[in-house]
C-alpha cells in the first residue's frame, strides 16, 4: 500500500485534528502513526500524519477543503527517498559516513550528486559510484559555482542540499533560495571557539564537553534553526588529536540524525526554532 506523510502548521485552534483526520477517511485513509504539538511561544499548531491506502492528489484535495479556514500550510508527501545534492571540501568524515548510511539503506534520501570546491574527495565519491564535480571558489569564481549549485537543485528536482563541511560561506541570495532545504553540520563549541584549530582551542582552554549542532542554513551564519545536537564528555587526558576523532564521530552522527529527520519529514519549523516529530 502506498505511504504518505501529511505535515501540518496552522494557528491553534480547536478542531483541526477532527478536520484532518476526517478528510483522511473520507479519502479512505488510514492513519498508522499521528504526532501533534501546541507550541506555547508561537500559538502554532502543528502535525505529522503517516497515512496508508489514500491516493494522493484526492487526500491533498481532501485536506485542503477541511482546513481552507485554518490558514494551514500543509504538505501531503510520498515516503519515498529525497533527492539529496551534497557540497563539500577537504574533510571526508562526515562525507563518507552519509554515502556509507545511505549506500547501506540507512537514511531516506537519494544522492544525487557531489559538488565540492576541492577534488580530494572524488575518489570516495566514485567509490560509491556518485557523480562527483569540483571546481576551485574564489571570491571570482563563487557565484559561478553557486550558480552551478542553483542549476543542478532545479533540473534535477534536489529537495535537500547537505554541507558535509563545505567550508565556504553561502551568499545571502543562495541562502534564500534553499530556504528550509539546506541543512549544515558543525561543531558544538560556536559561538565559544570561532575560526581555525577549534578543537586545539578547545584543549587549551580544557574544555569538558564537545559536540554537534546540525541546523537549517540561513544568512545568519552558523545560527539557523537546530534540528539536531549530541554531545560527549571528555577530560584532560586527551590530547588534540583524540578530540578531533571524537569531535569527527558526533558530527557525522548528527548530520546523519538530522538528514533522516529531514527526509522522514519529521522537521517542521517554528519562527526561529523546529518541531521534530521523532
Amino acid at each position: 500500500m502506498q505511504q504518505l506523510v501529511v505535515t501540518l502548521d496552522c494557528p491553534d485552534r480547536p478542531g483541526i485534528v477532527h478536520a484532518i483526520t476526517g478528510a483522511i477517511v473520507a479519502a479512505g485513509g488510514n492513519i498508522v502513526e499521528l504526532q501533534q504539538f501546541s507550541s506555547p511561544d508561537s500559538g502554532h499548531f502543528f502535525t505529522r500524519i503517516e497515512v496508508t491506502g489514500a491516493e494522493r492528489d484526492l487526500l491533498s484535495e481532501g485536506i485542503a477543503q477541511a482546513t481552507s479556514d485554518f490558514d494551514a500550510d500543509f504538505l501531503v508527501a510520498d515516503a519515498r527517498p529525497v533527492r539529496t545534492l551534497i557540497l563539500a571540501s577537504k574533510a571526508g568524515h562526515v562525507l563518507n559516513d552519509l554515502l556509507f548510511r545511505w549506500h547501506g539503506g540507512d537514511l531516506p534520501i537519494d544522492i544525487v550528486q557531489i559538488m565540492a570546491n576541492h577534488d580530494v574527495l572524488a575518489p570516495m565519491a566514485g567509490f560509491y559510484g556518485v557523480p562527483f564535480a569540483s571546481r576551485p571558489v574564489t571570491p571570482e569564481t563563487k557565484a559561478e559555482f553557486e550558480a552551478e549549485v542553483v542549476r543542478i537543485v532545479n533540473e534535477e528536482r534536489i529537495e535537500l542540499v547537505v554541507l558535509a563541511r563545505y567550508m565556504q560561506i553561502l551568499s545571502p541570495e543562495l541562502c534564500d533560495f534553499l530556504a528550509g532545504r539546506a541543512i549544515n553540520i558543525h561543531h558544538s563549541f560556536l559561538p565559544g571557539f570561532k575560526g581555525a584549530n577549534p578543537y586545539r582551542q578547545a584543549h587549551t582552554r580544557g574544555v569538558k564537553l564537545i559536540g554537534a549542532t546540525a541546523h537549517f542554513v540561513t544568512g545568519d551564519l552558523d545560527e539557523g534553526p537546530i534540528i539536531e545536537q549530541n554531545v560527549v564528555r571528555v577530560d584532560h587526558t586527551m590530547d588534540v588529536a583524540k578530540l578531533v576523532r571524537k569531535g569527527q564521530a558526533q558530527e557525522s552522527q548528527t548530520l546523519a540524525e538530522a538528514v533522516r529527520l529531514f527526509g522522514e519529514h519529521r522537521v517542521l519549523a517554528d519562527g526561529h526554532r523546529t518541531v521534530i516529530f521523532r
